[in-house]
C-alpha cells in the first residue's frame, strides 16, 4: 500500500507498492498514515519526513492514538536531531525522559524487524 502526495515535483511510488492512493493535502495523507499504521519506519528524508515523524510521536505522546513502534533508520543521519531532543528539549523540561522512548533508532533492516516484533511481543 502506498500513500502518495501530489506535489509540483511528482514522486513515484516504489516497486513494492500494489495499491497506490494519491492525496492532494498533506494533512489527509498523514491522517491515513497514522490511522492504519502498525509501525512507522522513518528513513532519512526532508521536511515531509520530519513532519510525519513528529506528527506520529506527538499523537502518541498526547495519547490521541494508541502507541505503535516508531523506528528511525540510520543513527548517523538522525544523531544530531536525537542529540538536540536530549540536550535541548529534554533539558528544558519540554519532554520527559520516558518520552524519548516513543521512538527507536536502528542501523540494520534486521534491527527494524526486531524492534517491531519486540513491541508486539
Amino acid at each position: 500500500m502506498g500513500l502518495n502526495i501530489q506535489i509540483p515535483h511528482e514522486q513515484r511510488s516504489n516497486d513494492y507498492v500494489d495499491t497506490l492512493l494519491d492525496f492532494r493535502y498533506f494533512f489527509v495523507r498523514k491522517v491515513m498514515f497514522v490511522k492504519y499504521a502498525k509501525a512507522f519506519v522513518i528513513m532519512p528524508g526532508g521536511y515531509g519526513t520530519l513532519d510525519e515523524f513528529y506528527e506520529a510521536i506527538n499523537l502518541i505522546q498526547t495519547e490521541r492514538i494508541p502507541k505503535f513502534p516508531v523506528v528511525l533508520f540510520g543513527s548517523e543521519y538522525w544523531k544530531d536531531m536525537v542529540d538536540w531532543l536530549k540536550d535541548t528539549v529534554l533539558k528544558s523540561g519540554n519532554i520527559s525522559k520516558e518520552e524519548l522512548n516513543i521512538f527507536t533508532v536502528v542501523d540494520k533492516p534486521k534491527e527494524v524487524v526486531e524492534a517491531i516484533k519486540k513491541f508486539y511481543k
